[in-house]
């Protein structure tokens, strides 16, 4: 099973303070750990809200939100893309991570949706379609 593992964001990230030469030590390894078992697939830290943005569907229109956002407990400062057994497992992987912020923090796993969840709504044609995209990405690394 595909999980995602959410880093969520504090005050500190929010800010743009960025990690101490420790904690970019200490997360390498761990990383270079996730490879070598075969469980990341990918990850990366993201930069503040300060420098995103938002768009708000409702209907056809769409409009744009400059960040920052306001709620940081909402907010994601990075992720990993991991393929695990189970849940069990990625949250025995997650246990062994550095905490990947100063003081207390916060991160999440969610398992990605997998064909077999769409059932008889996701056709063979759909199947077909998203095994050419899943190709082209592939091929571009």
């Amino acid at each position: 099973m595909r999980v995602m593992v959410i880093v969520k964001a504090t005050k500190d990230s929010e800010a743009g303070v960025l990690p101490s030469k420790e904690l970019l030590t200490a997360m390498g390894k761990y990383n270079e750990e996730l490879v070598k078992a075969g469980i990341m697939l990918a990850g990366d830290g993201l930069k503040p809200s300060s420098k995103g943005k938002r768009v708000r569907f409702s209907g056809d229109k769409r409009s744009v939100i400059d960040g920052p956002f306001a709620e940081t407990k909402e907010l994601i400062a990075g992720y990993w893309m991991w393929q695990v057994r189970s849940m069990e497992e990625a949250v025995e992987w997650l246990k062994r991570c550095p905490n990947p912020m100063p003081g207390e923090s916060e991160v999440e796993i969610r398992p990605v949706f997998e064909a077999a969840d769409f059932g008889e709504n996701f056709t063979p044609q759909l199947q077909e379609q998203e095994r050419r995209i899943a190709e082209k990405i592939a091929g571009k690394k």
